[in-house]
């Protein structure tokens, strides 16, 4: 995937995100105050990465909705 395929993806769930959250505005309780946000494609398997551990970060799987991974 070339750096502006991935940009454009990255940005496209960006925006699905955001209409997700219109429709469940509930999803927003998940998300710790100051946290970064980390979209993972549905098909891609999940690690979680140490250097990520220390920093507050809200993790959603994305489907066709997003599911929060409590980690």
């Amino acid at each position: 995937m070339t750096k502006k395929e991935y940009a454009t993806r990255n940005i496209g769930m960006t925006f699905d995100f955001i209409r997700h959250v219109i429709d469940n505005p509930a999803i927003l309780d998940t998300v710790p105050d100051h946290a970064e946000l980390d979209f993972i494609d549905k098909d891609m398997p999940f690690k979680e990465k140490e250097e990520i551990k220390r920093k507050k970060v809200a993790r959603y799987k994305v489907g066709h909705v997003f599911a929060p991974i409590r980690g």
